[in-house]
């Protein structure tokens, strides 16, 4: 034996354990049954989607509105006399009550044309209690030229009384001295005694043109006096309505407010001269009551006239709807917790747009809305009966046209065009394209093909 083939023989041998044999016989019967399934595809594991049954329902079907809130009623409020702003005693957007002091313009210049006025006042009273005196002496000269011409009167009377016995004493002895029945004294006595009754007549009547011009002069004088009272009485008058006028311009500086309401924002500042008849003066604040608040909004005329018809808005003045109920949807999305209802609608229907402007009225506690803000005006116009009812999120717009996936009673998808109504909520009601009790797809709509195998689920709506 060669001594190669003996070193061969006394080499040890390779020894294999039976587990590293069996772990090799699985690891390539593993790579084996690998390499079969190579050209074989995985069947598909269904989709899960949640889905909801179409409802069928009477419905309400509301129509809405842009809506604009705005004050009952708002005053601007202005100054009425010039000055200068002094003090403002509001606090800008706080509630404000009928009565109360906004504003102060300074008062010196005011008061002092009232104590003027006061004084000029004063005085013409003064000159009116003289005129007044004045007519009281000349009513009283009056009084005595009329007693003075009443005793001239009885003088004359008197006198030509006289007057008559002495021209019968004369006429009687005339003849009787022609005769020598008497003497020619007797005669003579009785001429001179006619004589002197005849000069104390015509003395007599000039006492009674003097008395009357004297009344003629006193009733002058009570005249004149009459003329210098009315002439006071109209100074008293003016002077009068001259202080009123200076009491009101005095008052006018203290500028209250005419309402209950929410007070704004200050447009002139204290140091401005503020000018009533000046149009580049600007207001100095404005007050709105807003409880109840009003909300305009337009509709367009043949909503106008269906709801007329419908007696859903009265045409009468001052339009109450006690029939409809408005909702506010506030520029949050929040609905106001408090409903309103139509105050009345514009006497006339715009005709560039021909809409009409209605006002709805709302409470408006605390007043929470203030005038200037915008919100959705909601109203319940009319009911679809058995109307079909899917939510809005399982409805997808593809190219103007509006789709739903529909799971039929296979699982399988099939993707229908529908046509959409009104909406109500957050369903919305479809005229054509389902029947009731059919299952739509809600969530996960957007991984889905026609014919594609689902899991429906109930959906369960997410806050």
């Amino acid at each position: 034996m060669s001594t190669t083939l003996k070193q061969f023989l006394n080499k040890p041998k390779l020894v294999i354990p039976i587990t590293v044999l069996a772990v090799l016989m699985i690891v390539g019967l593993i790579a084996i049954a690998s390499k079969s399934k190579d050209g074989v595809k995985a069947a598909p594991r269904p989709l899960d989607v949640e889905v909801v049954q179409v409802k069928q329902d009477d419905v309400p079907l509301y129509s809405e509105w842009i809506g604009t809130t705005e004050g009952i009623v708002n005053a601007d409020i202005k100054s009425q006399v010039t000055g200068y702003l002094l003090r403002q005693d509001y606090k800008e957007g706080s509630f404000v009550k009928k009565g109360e002091l906004l504003f102060e313009i300074d008062p010196r210049p005011f008061q002092a044309v009232l104590d003027q006025a006061n004084g000029q006042l004063a005085q013409f009273k003064g000159q009116l209690e003289q005129a007044n005196s004045q007519v009281v002496q000349a009513e009283a000269q009056v009084a005595q030229a009329n007693s003075q011409l009443l005793q001239a009167q009885a003088q004359l009377a008197q006198a030509e009384a006289n007057q008559v016995k002495t021209q019968l004493d004369v006429n009687k002895y005339a003849p009787l001295a022609e005769q020598k029945a008497v003497t020619q004294q007797d005669l003579d006595n009785a001429v001179q005694a006619n004589v002197v009754a005849k000069a104390q007549v015509e003395a007599a009547k000039a006492g009674v043109e003097t008395a009357r011009a004297q009344l003629r002069y006193a009733k002058a004088q009570i005249g004149s006096a009459r003329a210098a009272t009315q002439t006071a009485n109209g100074q008293v008058e003016n002077a009068q309505a001259a202080v009123r006028t200076a009491q009101l311009n005095l008052s006018f500086t203290r500028i209250v407010s005419p309402i209950d309401g929410i007070a704004g924002l200050a447009q002139t500042q204290v140091g401005d001269l503020v000018q009533p008849n000046n149009p580049n003066s600007p207001l100095l604040t404005t007050v709105s009551t807003v409880d109840p608040i009003k909300v305009y909004f337009t509709i367009s005329e043949q909503q106008y006239l269906a709801f007329t018809k419908e007696n859903l808005i009265q045409a009468r003045q001052g339009a109450s709807v006690a029939q409809i109920e408005l909702e506010l949807i506030l520029a949050d999305g929040t609905t106001y917790p408090h409903k309103g209802g139509f105050y009345y609608a514009d006497r006339q229907v715009d005709q560039k747009t021909g809409a009409i402007r209605i006002a709805g009225l709302f409470p408006n506690p605390g007043n929470t809305l203030r005038p200037g803000q915008y919100g959705r005006i909601r109203a319940v116009t009319a009911t679809k009966n058995s109307a079909l009812l899917v939510p809005q999120r399982a409805v997808t717009q593809l190219q103007g046209a509006y789709q739903v996936a529909v799971v039929g009673s296979d699982n399988k998808i099939d993707i229908r065009m529908i046509k959409l109504g009104d909406h109500s909520g957050p369903m919305w009601i479809v005229d054509e394209g389902l029947k009731p009790g059919e299952t739509v797809v809600v969530e996960g709509i957007q991984r889905l093909r026609p014919g594609v195998l689902v899991n429906p689920k109930p959906y369960v709506k997410k806050d």
